[in-house]
């Protein structure tokens, strides 16, 4: 049985044995008290500790995995006059698409129409953080301490040094020669110990959505079912649609060749939400599924992991929308752009911030003159489009690698026709 076929597997019976177990607890087969045997030891027991073990087991990877990776690939560009053109490219690509993103939601927001009918509560309140402004974006770009930014999983800084020190290894000689043999050998070993984490992935899965829907349970989807459903049908348009259109328009290659690779890759996002912990998983399918030069890979995937949020941005277009219809207000067309600029710019302005989608959907709704605490109904159901839109967000990653791999023609086609086994 493949992986992707096991891990399939776990998540149905994960969500089968949450949505029972929270059936159970609300019906009173369980007494419905949190004390109950199986609430206290598998609820938030076994499910809870196995769940955020496998988690930070892919977390624990993150750092090194995207540190050594990029360093193998800047020193092998090092000398490569097409370095800048590549990252100018990689980031166009994730803005243009953030940007077609939100308008895709903000157009089906406007014709679905979620959000007509509902009373929001004023005194509801929602407090973000505050996000940084442009010019502290900028500077904390450049580490003053990289093994401080190691340490704190700072994407963006740890991207820059890595660059840096690829760049100094491929000007160094026969010296840093023998140092990219080294970073060379470090990369294989990282990716050993990814694949051996993902032999491990079913038991974390399950447990991950059983513990999830055994505290939601499927009435948190039911009280916010066409706002819930317009978020979905955005995230499967932009990502199955959109995102097949530009790989046949950019590369002509088979879209559904492409997303029939990546799927262990969306399985991996869906059920850890988290676009950084399944950076190993991102980084192992683009080379060995897709055919992508890792010297490509290193550079796209974990930036795409830092600033592309397609999937946060439909939540945001539709978020808006409806906000904005629950409060009776009507949004004019350059308030429409606003959105659009504000949530692209922002998907970069707030890289690696906690919350982040939270805060910008803040910063969107400020910047267009709609009440805030409209978040406050939303949240109940967040956390499982997050999950969703996770997924699209690395198929966004994905996708723009490959993209970028065929026109600097480091592309492995056979390699993406046959892959090397099913995963």
């Amino acid at each position: 049985m493949s992986l992707t076929t096991k891990i399939l597997i776990a998540m149905g019976a994960g969500l089968f044995v949450g949505v029972f177990i929270n059936i159970a607890n609300t019906q009173g087969w369980l007494a419905a008290t949190p004390d109950h045997w199986i609430n206290q030891l598998m609820v938030n027991g076994l499910f809870d500790v196995v769940g955020r073990i496998f988690v930070a087991s892919l977390k624990l990877l993150v750092v090194p995995l995207v540190f050594v990776s990029l360093v193998c690939g800047a020193s092998s560009l090092g000398n490569n006059t097409r370095m800048g053109a590549m990252a100018g490219k990689t980031i166009a690509l994730y803005l243009l698409t953030t940007a077609i993103a939100i308008s895709l939601a903000l157009l089906l927001g406007e014709l679905i129409r979620p959000g007509e009918g509902i009373g929001l509560n004023s005194t509801d309140s929602f407090i973000a953080k505050e996000a940084p402004s442009l010019g502290d974006v900028i500077v904390n770009m450049i580490p003053s301490n990289p093994i401080q930014a190691m340490a704190d999983g700072n994407m963006l800084q740890i991207i820059v040094f890595s660059l840096l020190m690829g760049v100094a290894i491929s000007k160094s000689g026969e010296e840093g020669k023998k140092i990219a043999e080294w970073f060379g050998r470090m990369d294989a070993v990282i990716m050993k110990m990814v694949m051996i984490l993902m032999e491990l992935a079913p038991y974390g899965v399950f447990c991950l959505l059983a513990k999830l829907f055994a505290s939601l349970g499927a009435g948190a989807i039911i009280d916010l079912g066409l706002y819930f459903g317009t978020v979905i049908a955005a995230l499967l348009l932009h990502c199955f649609g959109v995102y097949s259109l530009l790989l046949q328009l950019l590369t002509k290659i088979n879209p559904v060749q492409f997303f029939k690779r990546i799927r262990p890759v969306m399985l991996f996002a869906f059920s850890t939400a988290s676009s950084n912990a399944t950076i190993p998983v991102t980084l192992r399918t683009a080379e060995e599924k897709l055919g992508i030069d890792n010297r490509i890979a290193s550079f796209t995937v974990p930036l795409g992991a830092t600033i592309n949020m397609d999937g946060t941005a439909i939540m945001q277009g539709v978020a808006t929308a409806f906000i904005a219809q629950a409060y009776q207000i009507d949004l004019s067309m350059s308030a429409y752009l606003t959105v659009v600029l504000t949530a692209t710019l922002a998907s970069i302005g707030t890289a690696g911030v906690p919350g982040v989608g939270l805060i910008t959907l803040a910063m969107v709704l400020q910047q267009v003159g709609l009440p805030v605490e409209g978040i406050a109904l939303i949240i109940g159901v967040d956390r499982i489009l997050d999950m969703i839109r996770t997924a699209v967000n690395v198929s966004g990653d994905s996708m723009v690698s490959l993209v970028v791999a065929k026109g600097e023609d480091s592309w492995d086609e056979k390699c993406f026709n046959n892959g090397k086994g099913e995963a």
